[in-house]
This record gives C-alpha cells, sequence and structure tokens, in this order.
C-alpha cells in the first residue's frame, strides 16, 4: 500500500512541473504577443517609424515563438495517452508554425533592416517581407499553421472547469485563421483590409492565456492530490 501512494505521488510530482512550465510559457506567449498588438496598432497610427516599428514588431513577434511552443509541449505531456493523437498533431503543426516565422523574422531583423539602413535594400530586395513577396507568405503559412495546432489541441480538453474556456479560446482562433488568410492572399492589401484580422489581436492572446490558466489549475489538483 505504502508503495503504491509513493508510486501515485512519483507520477504527479513530474506532471505538476510540467503545468508550471506550460503556464509561465503561455503567460510569457501571451505577454509577447500582446505586445506586439499594440506595436502594430501604434505603427498604424505612424506613432512608430522605421526601423522602430519594423525592430519592435519582428522582435516581439519572434518572442511569442519559444513560449508558444513549450505551452503546446506541455500540453502535450500533460493530456491522457488516449488523447495524445490530437496533441502530438498540434505540436506538429506548432513545429511548422514557429519554422516559418522564425526563418521570416531572422531574416529581416538581422539582415534586411541593417541593410534598409545602410542604404543596400536593393542587393537583398528579395528578402524583404512585403506585401505578396516570399517572406509575407512566411508568415502567412506560420499564422494560419498556430491557428490549425490551436484547433487541432481542441479534443484534449475537458469541456468543464478552467478547460472549458481554453477550448472556446482555442476554438475561437481557429475560427478567426480563416480572416488572416484573407488579409495576406487577397490580392490588393491594404490597411483597411488587415483590420479584417484584427479579432486575432483578441482570440490569439487569449487563447494563450486561458490555456496557460488551466495549466495553473491542474497544478494545483496535483499538488491537492499529492497531499
Amino acid at each position: 500500500m505504502i508503495l503504491e501512494k509513493r508510486n501515485f505521488l512519483g507520477y504527479f510530482a513530474p506532471m505538476k512541473k510540467v503545468q508550471i512550465a506550460g503556464y509561465w510559457s503561455g503567460i510569457t506567449a501571451f505577454f509577447f504577443t500582446i505586445s506586439y498588438v499594440i506595436v502594430q496598432l501604434l505603427q498604424v497610427q505612424r506613432v512608430f517609424t522605421f526601423p522602430v516599428d519594423e525592430k519592435l514588431i519582428y522582435g516581439s513577434s519572434l518572442c511569442i515563438v519559444i513560449p508558444f511552443i513549450i505551452e503546446m509541449l506541455a500540453l502535450h505531456y500533460s493530456t491522457p495517452a488516449d488523447k495524445k493523437f490530437w496533441t502530438h498533431a498540434a505540436v506538429i503543426f506548432t513545429t511548422i508554425y514557429a519554422v516559418f516565422v522564425i526563418a521570416n523574422y531572422v531574416v529581416q531583423l538581422a539582415t534586411v533592416i541593417p541593410m534598409k539602413l545602410n542604404g543596400r535594400l536593393n542587393e537583398i530586395s528579395i528578402l524583404e517581407q512585403t506585401p505578396h513577396s516570399m517572406f509575407w507568405d512566411f508568415d502567412a503559412i506560420g499564422y494560419i499553421f498556430m491557428g490549425i495546432a490551436m484547433l487541432f489541441a481542441l479534443p484534449a480538453l475537458e469541456k468543464k472547469g478552467q478547460e472549458k474556456y481554453a477550448r472556446g479560446a482555442l476554438l475561437a482562433n481557429g475560427l478567426v485563421t480563416p480572416l488572416i488568410s484573407i488579409v495576406y492572399f487577397y490580392p490588393d492589401y491594404s490597411e483597411r483590409l488587415l483590420m479584417l484580422g484584427y479579432p486575432w489581436a483578441i482570440t490569439a492572446p487569449l487563447a494563450m492565456l486561458m490555456l496557460a490558466l488551466s495549466f495553473k489549475s491542474k497544478a494545483k489538483q496535483h499538488a491537492g492530490n499529492s497531499r
């Protein structure tokens, strides 16, 4: 009986650590997503101009990636075995998101912006993220797959407690993904068209936050069970 209890407690100790990692990474992803949204709004209002606007936009966007990966990975490892297919798919789609957006943001920050400042953009103009350019499409693919990742994570969450709210937020962000696609791929881009994608500015950070809070709730439950 004592041995069984020790095995029981041994299961919850690492699980709680995973959920704490998921919580803090989700909070971090939420913070940087909100930061990106604020910078984007200020850029549209011409409060920030080049190069500050681009450095802040690409920098804040880059800072979302690792915390979001860890948050989705924590979801996978804290999900029962019979639901891991869905979280495994979510992790794969998150990885696709990460590869495309990291490639984009590093190129913009480390190559394009410095070359612009040196007046040598014509040498690497193919690398600049402008509407319908190659790296514009990289950005689009990234955020489309982020939305798909959140949709695939849905079946892993319960329809009760804090997870119910996380499910709702993830679903809302997944449903906004077609709007993101229109903004990126509509033939004639404009700032008015950009407004069509602004629901993402609410649903994406909300999904990250609600999922983070679901980790916190689970960690508290496991802490109570281990006493």
